[in-house]
């Protein structure tokens, strides 16, 4: 079982995936070893603590990298799209806004981006940290309920949901 968690984490670490690729990996491949409490509580602890973490860094890493040309070139114009993708929902929602951000399921949208939108937009690392908790769990909720809902058959192309929603010939 600690193989497994540990693969949970390392498949959370990995950008644009998350735990949006973990929570579904651990109850697919995973369920029968793993309950999927367990599954939930890892990718949510490993996305928080990579929140976080990247949040920290990103201002010493920004510091080393201004100095290069190459990285105001090419760089800097994918930060200030991030930014731009961003501003709409701090200003319209403050930090609850980069919750929404980073809890909403979709590529794009995360840990990742959330952190570099939060920091380039100069929120508080309290709030960031706030924000990043409620974020994870909104994604979490959101992915999880799906999944069970697939892997318990309730959703999907060969569902009773299907069957009665989607009949052929209408």
């Amino acid at each position: 079982m600690i193989r497994q968690i540990f693969w949970l984490a390392v498949i959370t670490l990995i950008p644009l995936l998350e735990l949006r690729a973990s929570i579904p990996f651990g109850l697919f491949r995973m369920g029968e070893t793993v309950p999927w409490p367990v599954v939930v509580s890892v990718c949510v602890v490993a996305n928080i603590l990579l929140g976080w973490l990247i949040f920290l860094v990103l201002g010493p890493v920004f510091q080393l990298f201004r100095r290069w040309y190459w990285f105001d070139r090419n760089v800097w114009p994918f930060l200030e799209r991030t930014r731009h993708r961003i501003q709409p929902y701090v200003e319209k929602y403050g930090e609850l806004g980069v919750a929404v951000f980073i809890g909403i399921p979709l590529p794009g949208s995360g840990v990742y981006t959330g952190a570099l939108g939060a920091y380039l937009l100069g929120v508080d690392r309290r709030k960031f940290i706030v924000a990043t908790v409620i974020g994870v769990f909104i994604a979490a909720v959101a992915v999880t309920a799906l999944s069970l809902l697939i892997l318990h058959g309730v959703v999907g192309e060969n569902s009773w949901a299907a069957r009665l929603f989607l009949k052929k010939g209408i």
